[in-house]
């Protein structure tokens, strides 16, 4: 499914037709609010199910034990490396 970029503004003035690009062609947006996105829509039911995720994950060769050492470092890296969470309400 292919999304496009659109304003709140633009979403809301050509609304129908955003509702039937998702319905009937499958589209989806990312709505801008001041230039930053703040929502998506699409259609229902294109999310994927564990199940589907696990035979996808199954058609994919798996990692070398020792290519999998070097992913898990570079993942426990960058999050060690993340800044602190601060939340936006203090």
């Amino acid at each position: 499914m292919s999304h496009r970029s659109i304003t709140v503004t633009e979403a809301a003035r050509h609304f129908s037709d955003l509702i039937n690009r998702v319905r009937y062609r499958h589209e989806g947006a990312i709505l801008l609010k001041g230039g930053k996105p703040v929502a998506r829509i699409g259609p229902v039911g294109t999310a994927t199910t564990g199940r589907e995720l696990v035979e996808r994950m199954n058609d994919h060769p798996w990692l070398e034990p020792d290519e999998a050492e070097l992913f898990a470092s570079d993942v426990f890296s960058a999050r060690d490396n993340l800044p602190p969470l601060q939340p936006k309400w203090e």
